[in-house]
């Protein structure tokens, strides 16, 4: 089983710097509108975002492995957060790719891609109801 370790250190008001312990680190802040300073990411958007990382992440290595070259690639996610569950209940997907491949093997690709994608797994086990489209562009 791999392990995967954070640590998050409160630095001052709301402001955390959280890292992976591999040297990599990035600041979380809630909104001015809740009372923070807006200097980074809340971590319920971090989880939107990784959602989006995630996705272009294994899309490309997908398309690597099915020697599908790849000009552009852009993952847009809109996700919702349900008051009554107080968390994400619904995120709309867009993959925008550019490829001189057909646009069935590049929506194959999407198909293995969530499929494999570690955060969108986390999403659909949370019961999250997700929509993903692609837009091929010639």
């Amino acid at each position: 089983m791999t392990e995967i370790c954070s640590r998050s250190i409160l630095v001052e008001k709301y402001r955390s710097i959280v890292d992976n312990q591999r040297g990599h680190s990035l600041v979380l802040d809630l909104p001015r509108e809740q009372e923070g300073d807006d200097t980074g990411p809340t971590a319920l958007e971090l989880c939107v975002m990784s959602l989006a990382g995630c996705i272009s992440t294994i899309y490309a290595v997908t398309a690597n492995k099915m020697r599908m070259p790849i000009e552009y690639l852009e993952v847009l996610v809109e996700a919702e957060k349900n008051p009554e569950i107080g968390t994400i209940g619904k995120v709309k997907t867009l993959v925008r790719v550019k490829t001189s491949a057909p646009e069935e093997r590049a929506k194959k690709a999407l198909e293995i891609t969530l499929r494999n994608c570690p955060v969108g797994i986390l999403f659909k086990r949370a019961r999250v109801e997700a929509e993903y489209t692609i837009e091929v562009i010639k």
